[in-house]
């Protein structure tokens, strides 16, 4: 038993720690491996569930010909399986992977935050390909119907935008996508295990919700294609999740402190003192435009 009250592991040193951070690493890294080696038998119902979104969008554009996916190089489509039986992997292996996240920050945690083990990789697992059938299920349609409609006719002149999709192209664009929705689905987890540690407290996160809006919109303009539906039902879903964790941290987390409240309360009176200040300076100077308004309208008669 470790001397520090509560704590069942002795403490670890840095290189300790090093080493326990390569041996997991390892660990998620052969499950990864192990499950892109399965998904490479199953590559082309793999790549047929990728591209129905995109084969549903091409028929509704009424595009000319059948949905075609193209490469350019003798390599390139052995590559792009190749990225897609890892992203498959991925999938697969994540409740390992989570575990290994799991137990390499274990020895960190009062025993009786051990026991979360299993709920913590059973609804990491959930969330995280919840997240990924989100964005394939609801995103990708109109992400590809948006991207898709831009091709056909140019109404002025003679020419015709076709698309000529790569088949590497694409996978890299469904990874970025699915990784970022499936990371994003984390929110709730990764803040209720903040707040149950005492990082982070319900407060705070009010305090952060309006830069986390403006974050929102910004990743989600990153991940997503350049249209305001996409980015949207990125962005949306990323701030309900926030505002869903400050609920966890509410019910769940550890409290704030009588300073911490009273510094809320300050923060608070005080905002609200300035909008008040702020209303009463923009009355004031719309009155002061009418009235200097009405002079001159007066001077003018005279």
């Amino acid at each position: 038993m470790s001397t520090v009250e509560g704590y069942e592991d002795p403490p670890m040193t840095i290189w300790e720690h090093l080493g326990e951070l390569r041996r997991r690493l390892v660990f998620a890294l052969i499950a990864v491996v192990i499950g892109a080696a399965i998904a490479w038998e199953f590559r082309e119902f793999f790549l047929g569930l990728m591209t129905a979104p995109f084969i549903s969008a091409w028929k509704q554009q009424g595009l000319p010909g059948t949905p075609m996916l193209h490469f350019q190089t003798p390599a390139a489509a052995f590559l792009a399986y190749f990225k897609l039986s890892l992203l498959a992997g991925v999938a697969t292996a994540a409740p390992v992977v989570f575990y290994q996240l799991w137990a390499f920050v274990a020895p960190g945690l009062y025993a009786r935050e051990k026991k979360f083990v299993i709920p913590f990789v059973v609804c990491s697992t959930l969330l995280f390909v919840g997240g990924g059938y989100f964005g394939w299920r609801f995103v990708f349609p109109k992400a590809f119907e948006y991207l898709l409609g831009l091709s056909g006719a140019i109404e002025q002149g003679e020419l015709s935008v076709n698309p000529t999709v790569m088949m590497g192209d694409y996978i890299d664009f469904i990874t970025r996508m699915l990784l970022g929705f499936g990371l994003i689905f984390e929110i709730p987890l990764f803040i209720f295990f903040l707040s149950v540690a005492g990082i982070v407290n319900y407060l705070q996160l009010i305090r952060f919700g309006r830069w986390f809006v403006v974050a929102s919109f910004l990743f989600a303009a990153i991940l997503t294609p350049p249209d305001i539906t996409s980015q949207v039902m990125m962005a949306f879903p990323m701030m309900g999740l926030y505002f869903l964790s400050i609920g966890l941290a509410y019910a769940f987390g550890k409290k704030p402190t009588e300073e911490q409240r009273e510094a809320y309360k300050r923060r608070k009176e005080r905002a609200k003192k300035d909008r008040t200040e702020d209303r009463e300076r923009r009355k004031a100077s719309k009155e002061a435009e009418k009235r200097a308004k009405s002079e001159r309208g007066r001077a003018e008669e005279d």
